[in-house]
């Protein structure tokens, strides 16, 4: 009995971080979007950059630990698609690009992975 509860509160806890990741996601991608008409380099892009780089660097610490059960594979890819959204992030920062689609569209792609 004790091993079942266990197992369901751990399912739970595994739920409930998939749900905050996927809201942190689509909240990253609706800045972005928000941003998008804006342009580049405006505060509105540099608000959306912000929190992406915030978003990012914590799940880029975390698919770096020994302690994440994800497979190795999986998050090394993740890790560099993170690494991807934080460099086309900051060239949007910084006006040198006005490319929001790819950043945007990878992350409703992991965003949507998570639902």
């Amino acid at each position: 009995m004790y091993q079942s509860s266990y197992a369901a509160m751990a399912a739970d806890d595994y739920a409930l971080a998939r749900a905050q990741e996927w809201r942190a996601l689509d909240h990253a991608v609706t800045l972005l979007e928000e941003a998008r008409p804006t342009g580049a380099a405006s505060p509105e892009t540099i608000e959306a950059v912000g929190f992406l780089r915030r978003l990012w660097t914590l799940l880029i610490e975390d698919l770096g630990s020994a302690e994440n059960g994800l497979p190795e594979s999986l998050r090394a890819s993740l890790i560099s698609i993170g690494l991807f959204a934080l460099r086309q992030g900051e060239a949007l920062r910084l006006g040198q690009s006005d490319d929001f689609e790819s950043v945007i569209d990878v992350n409703k792609m992991i965003r949507d992975s998570l639902a």
